[in-house]
């Protein structure tokens, strides 16, 4: 299926590459150097209408579809992937999850603050000793007091360290095993809240990923966010969107790539021409802009269905496995094509590369993703 932008989407992207190349570009490296999450910039993010996109103007949206996400998030990561996940992981996993299952005052209570960038959000549900399978979590909340006291630790949370309010995974019927999981809202100073350790990281250094510690920690009846039990049911839904955001990602930073790769090939010259005109850099050029073409359609095709309301599960795995896996191939050729440079910070690439290779990791690892795309097709689905 082919799917042409509509003048209204052209603009969307024409707006978001403006504003990253304006507000992001100066300062990604800087940031990156010094593992710099810019708070700064999410207000700025919260007026430009990013963080609330897909939401209802009722609660402080846009009103924009799954496609035009995409796209907003692809922009973002074409100038800094660690901004892109930063947004991905407010606004596709925390907020999301709100919109999903919370009722309408939690939705009134938390969306419009997230939207505007008042509050930053953060969805901690991996642990140290259940990544990719994520149901088998130690984080326990126990009844007490008209309301729930959560015990645990989580790890690789993003916006760990700086969010304002935390979606939080915790075992709420051990006997019921995956159905026994419930999802909190955990509001940063709630006692018995802390975040851990800052994560130091090969890439995405701008975004901040740290431990989020719970300690006797006191959460109220009314921030159980959906139905008891069922949160990691939700979760995979969530999750769902999630990973067509992580190839909305991919996608950027591999663009992101090409071009820096296409701009030196076309200035530096060797044996009396520019590279370009090699047959050898050429093909790998060539190579380069058809598998990104490639997975942004497949990107695009799995945003398209979500927005219209049909399940993704299949699409969505599918474009985060290519894409991911894509953009680490087309970062190596970009380092490639830049030679000796092209391992030295001074130029882009090498940051590219870095930035790529978490993508193949977070929200289900490539080897999720078969497993995910095989049980479907298996289904008939």
């Amino acid at each position: 299926m082919y799917i042409e932008l509509t003048e209204e989407q052209q603009q969307v992207r024409h707006l978001i590459r403006e504003f990253a190349e304006a507000e992001i570009a100066p300062y990604a490296r800087e940031w990156d150097e010094a593992e710099h999450f810019p708070r700064e910039l999410i207000p700025k993010l919260g007026e430009l209408g990013v963080l609330g996109a897909i939401f209802p103007e009722e609660y402080g949206g846009a009103a924009l579809t799954s496609l035009e996400y995409a796209i907003i998030i692809e922009e973002l990561a074409r100038v800094d992937p660690a901004i892109a996940l930063t947004v991905a992981a407010h606004t596709g996993l925390c907020a999301s999850h709100i919109f999903l299952a919370g009722t309408p005052e939690q939705k009134r209570r938390y969306l419009p603050s997230l939207a505007r960038g008042e509050r930053l959000g953060a969805w901690a549900l991996t642990e140290a000793t259940s990544g990719s399978d994520a149901s088998h979590m130690r984080t326990m909340a126990v009844r007490r007091d008209r309301g729930w006291v959560l015990n645990g630790a989580k790890n690789f949370t993003t916006n760990g360290s700086c969010a304002d309010l935390y979606v939080v995974f915790a075992v709420t019927d051990p006997a019921r095993e995956k159905k026994g999981i419930s999802a909190f809202l955990v509001e940063r100073g709630t006692p018995g809240l802390h975040p851990g350790r800052k994560e130091k990281k090969l890439g995405m250094r701008a975004s901040d990923t740290a431990q989020v510690l719970l300690e006797d920690c006191p959460v109220p009846e009314e921030n159980v966010l959906g139905e008891l039990n069922l949160g990691f049911v939700d979760a995979l839904r969530v999750l769902d969107g999630g990973r067509i955001t992580i190839a909305a990602l991919a996608v950027g930073l591999a663009q992101g790539a090409y071009e820096a790769a296409l701009r030196y090939a076309r200035e530096r010259w060797a044996f009396g021409k520019p590279i370009a005109e090699f047959q050898a850099i050429q093909f790998k050029l060539a190579d380069m802009v058809t598998q990104i073409e490639a997975a942004r359609l497949l990107t695009y095709h799995a945003a398209e269905r979500k927005a219209r309301g049909h399940r993704v599960t299949k699409e969505a795995s599918m474009a985060k496995l290519f894409a991911s896996e894509m953009a680490v191939r087309v970062c190596e050729e970009a380092i490639q094509i830049f030679g000796g440079y092209g391992y030295i910070r001074d130029y882009p690439v090498e940051k590219f590369w870095r930035d790529a290779k978490l993508l193949t990791i977070g929200e289900g690892t490539s080897e999720i993703q078969r497993l995910v795309i095989a049980r479907e097709i298996l289904r008939g689905t």
